[in-house]
């Protein structure tokens, strides 16, 4: 256990921030970050990285034991906080509140560092506004597979929809495999106006790029570049300018110019890099604020989805069902036609098997990796597409389940669902405590 004299206090803009057990190690498997490098190098670009997270609340996602170790999500703020540090109370889909903090300063971001927060994930609302966004998240999520090459291209379309419909996008590195463009907007529009507005550009980009973009929200259908609307969902974060992510490398979600995005490479952008490049060019989103744009168009371009027949598009499952919510059932489950009368088209059954669920994606990686070497000749008719890997979101934490889509795979060579390895579903408990309730009823 580290001793109270092993700490160090920083004086930050006149306010004193107590960095406890400095030396820790935070990121060891690639490169060796301590927690005050890490507090140091978001120091060094506090002016980005608070551009994105100023006078916003701020979901705690706190990496106590580094990078390597588990997450966990905390949204209520700490009962022992500096006084200086703001709050603000938000009302969650579930009808529950929580008093989350607003990281105003240098200061307050040295101090939700020293917490272990490693990522830093602002809501998209300003603390006098807490109902009506100010911006709306385009998160460019590939697919296990497709390429750097694709995820750039999908950007670049979004940026060319983005002009038609009269909005500046505003692209950066997601830090990991992806691409984030925030786009700013009036405040005039709730939040299910602005994921409404998600889906129809979501769509529009698809279809612009039918080979490349996808808006289907169940991964058994998808394909490409996934445009994940739901992001605009209320309660749901991404990650902020200048977040560290929890990669071996210490990769940075970088703002950029667009520019830069056809030759960019995520792996150019690191805690080591970007201090150098955020001295030299500054913040490439610095104006960002000042380019709000209207909805309007995009709203427009979802009601004509909708006369066409377009059914909203499936919300995250902690979410009450909506009104004209297509059904929210993986396509794999959905029964046939004539029992689901809500359903105009019966959706084909995809034949998926379960290899790997384990709170460490690693661990479920590896275990996906065995299952390849099992089964070789069937690994070698698998489409990239066909392996899905879920990031599954329990209360307070995430777990990642691995499945396979055995649709390109003969049925008479199809094998059979085994146990799989390794078979660490955090939430199995649970859902059987609440099978055997409804049993009982």
């Amino acid at each position: 256990m580290a001793k109270e004299s092993d700490n160090k206090v920083l004086s930050i803009d006149g306010r004193e921030v107590q960095i406890t057990n400095p030396e820790k190690l935070y990121f060891s498997s690639q490169v060796k970050v301590t927690k005050l490098d890490l507090v140091q190098y978001y120091l060094s670009v506090a002016p980005g990285a608070l551009g994105g997270i100023q006078d916003r609340p701020i979901v705690l996602k706190r990496f106590v034991n580094g990078a390597e170790a588990e997450a966990f999500y905390q949204k209520r703020a700490p009962e022992k906080r500096p006084a200086w540090l703001r709050t603000v109370t938000l009302s969650f889909p579930s009808g529950r509140t929580a008093e989350e903090i607003i990281v105003d300063d240098a200061a307050g971001l040295a101090w939700i560092v020293n917490l272990g927060c490693i990522e830093l994930h602002p809501h998209p609302v300003r603390s006098g506004n807490l109902d009506h966004p100010d911006e709306l998240r385009i998160d460019l999520d590939p697919i296990p597979g497709v390429s750097w090459d694709d995820v750039r291209r999908v950007a670049l379309e979004v940026q060319g929809f983005l002009d038609e419909v009269g909005l500046c996008g505003w692209p950066k590195t997601s830090g990991s495999r992806g691409m984030h463009v925030n786009v700013p907007i009036e405040p005039r529009w709730t939040f299910t106006q602005v994921r409404r507005a998600a889906v129809a550009l979501s769509r529009a980009v698809e279809r612009r790029a039918p080979t490349l973009a996808s808006s289907k929200w169940w991964k058994e259908e998808r394909h490409g570049v996934f445009l994940d609307y739901n992001q605009n969902a209320k309660d749901r974060t991404t990650c902020s300018a200048y977040s560290v992510r929890p990669l071996p490398d210490a990769r940075v979600s970088t703002p950029l110019d667009w520019e830069e995005v056809p030759d960019c490479d995520p792996a150019d952008f690191t805690i080591f890099t970007v201090p150098e490049r955020f001295a030299k060019i500054g913040n490439p989103h610095a104006k960002m604020d000042a380019s709000s744009g209207s909805l309007e168009k995009l709203l427009e371009l979802a009601v004509k989805d909708e006369a066409a027949g377009i059914a909203d598009a499936p919300w995250p499952p902690h979410f009450r069902k909506m009104e004209g919510e297509a059904a929210r059932v993986m396509p794999s489950r959905a029964k046939s036609a004539a029992k689901k009368t809500a359903i105009k088209k019966q959706r084909v059954k995809m034949p998926l098997i379960t290899v790997a669920n384990s709170p460490d994606k690693a661990a479920a990686l590896a275990g996906l990796e065995r299952w390849k070497a099992k089964h070789a000749d069937i690994a070698s008719l698998l489409a990239v597409d066909d392996v899905l890997v879920d990031s599954m979101r329990g209360r307070s934490s995430t777990w990642t389940r691995i499945r396979i889509n055995l649709r390109h795979v003969a049925e008479e060579q199809r094998p059979l669902q085994e146990t799989p390895e390794p078979d660490d579903d955090p939430t199995r408990e649970w859902r059987e405590r609440w099978k055997k309730k409804k049993t009982n009823e």
